[in-house]
């Protein structure tokens, strides 16, 4: 029995937390903060990173630029009405974002979204523990590894695990210092 290809399902788990707590607004602007919305063009949702390019015109100013005109006012519908808390600005060639000040509230809201977004990861990874243990208990069953094996492996997950939970609560504390910084 090899722990090495749960790896892989442990880091699928952290990717996924960096890519969504990615969007989360901080100070600067980003594109990965307007990239995932989704816009209803062409008679289906699509994100905004499939319809237009995006840049960085300053630390608090997003362009988009759609290599389509007609969905303009589709992109800037979505920006409007998305979670973000951005009024975009349609100047009939591009989408202009200009990224507002951060509030107290808007910063307390952020990093409780942040905390949500932790906990899944932190539930992810228990999940897969969990699956790990069943696959180790089930080759103790069918003979395949011994008692003292067994106790080894459960030991060896939870140094996974353990190092998985420190990863995940150091991205965290970063990420909350980003979105606390004026």
């Amino acid at each position: 029995m090899n722990l090495a290809p749960h790896k892989e399902q442990f880091d699928k788990a952290i990717d996924h937390l960096k890519n969504e707590i990615a969007s989360l607004r901080t100070g600067r602007a980003t594109p990965a903060l307007v990239e995932d919305v989704n816009v209803e063009a062409y008679g289906t949702k699509q994100k905004i990173v499939s319809l237009a390019s995006i840049t960085v015109a300053d630390a608090k100013t997003i362009n988009i630029q759609p290599w389509d005109k007609s969905v303009l006012a589709d992109i800037e519908a979505a920006l409007r009405n998305s979670s973000l808390g951005i009024n975009p600005v349609n100047d009939g060639e591009m989408i202009r974002v200009i990224l507002p000040d951060l509030t107290t509230e808007r910063r307390a809201e952020l990093i409780k979204v942040l905390h949500t977004k932790l906990e899944q990861a932190r539930i992810t990874v228990r999940k897969v523990r969990e699956d790990v243990r069943t696959e180790i208990d089930r080759a103790l069953k069918d003979k395949e590894i011994s008692e003292d094996e067994k106790f080894k492996y459960q030991d060896d997950l939870e140094k996974i695990v353990k190092e998985y939970n420190d990863s995940i609560k150091s991205i965290g504390e970063e990420k909350e210092k980003e979105i606390n910084k004026v």
